[in-house]
């Protein structure tokens, strides 16, 4: 069993494509029968890998921090749809774990009693909408994205977006949150600070925040309670035979 000690975030990463054709065939026995329905109901077979491989990782990597087999979780949402741990015998444990996937990538972060939630974008395959940004950023982020050289706007659009997504998960609220109610700065080079509108209930004092990049073409962002004690992020790379190995995902903003 892997320990998790308080203040550490576990951040798991997986490329779903790479996954071994042999491997996919044995992760589907460990889903439940409405994930095996849902996996069924993609059209694509891309979506139905990316959902195989999504489902089975949740359930192997919390069974290194449990004893408890993989396809014997249980799993309820909050009233906003955020998935949680139900069962019953791993309630001491306090285990909380968040989940994003884009192109190629799947992200799982898990730790121990603690609100966080964890967002990443391929920002190669996805391109940048300012009109977009207008319509949902705060407007000093779309004032901010239009004035950066054209070469910018493409990760700064990701970068913001990446972090107002784990924020509003981190919440457990989704986007019954308006984007525009918050909004993010870079004040100096390697910081990220938030301000939070009044009427959200909220302060900034609250959270802390990670930009990552792990890889050039991606973007990941991670928000999560600030705590009395130092947080730790411990970071594993799922090979494809579907064991793991550690990884240093680089830091490029943190507040």
């Amino acid at each position: 069993m892997i320990p998790i000690k308080d203040g550490e975030i576990h951040l798991w990463v997986a490329d779903y494509e790479s996954i071994a054709c042999n491997i996919l065939d044995g992760l589907m026995a460990l889903l439940a029968p409405h994930e095996l329905a849902q996996q069924r109901r993609f059209h694509f077979a891309r979506d139905r890998r990316r959902y195989l491989v999504t489902r089975a990782l949740v359930r192997t990597v919390l069974s290194r921090y449990q004893p408890v087999a993989p396809e014997a979780w249980q799993f309820t949402t909050n009233p906003y749809g955020r998935p949680e741990v139900a069962n019953p015998e791993v309630h001491d444990l306090r285990l909380t774990f968040n989940l994003s996937h884009t192109h190629s990538l799947i992200v799982l972060g898990v730790a121990k009693e603690r609100y966080f939630g964890v967002d990443i974008e391929n920002i190669e395959n996805r391109s940048c909408c300012l009109d977009l940004a207008r319509q949902v950023f705060a407007p000093c982020e779309a004032v901010a994205l239009v004035s950066l050289p054209h070469e910018e706007v493409q990760t700064r659009f990701f970068e913001y977006w990446t972090l107002k997504e784990s924020y509003i998960k981190a919440r457990g609220m989704g986007l019954s949150i308006p984007l525009d109610k918050f909004s993010y700065s870079f004040p100096k080079p390697g910081v990220v600070a938030i301000d939070i509108a009044a009427d959200l209930g909220d302060i900034p004092e609250r959270w802390q925040f990670w930009l990552m990049r792990p890889s050039e073409r991606y973007s990941l962002a991670l928000c999560a309670e600030r705590l009395s004690v130092a947080t730790v992020l411990v970071s594993r790379l799922i090979t494809p035979d579907f064991e793991d190995v550690s990884v240093e995902l680089p830091i490029l903003r943190q507040g």
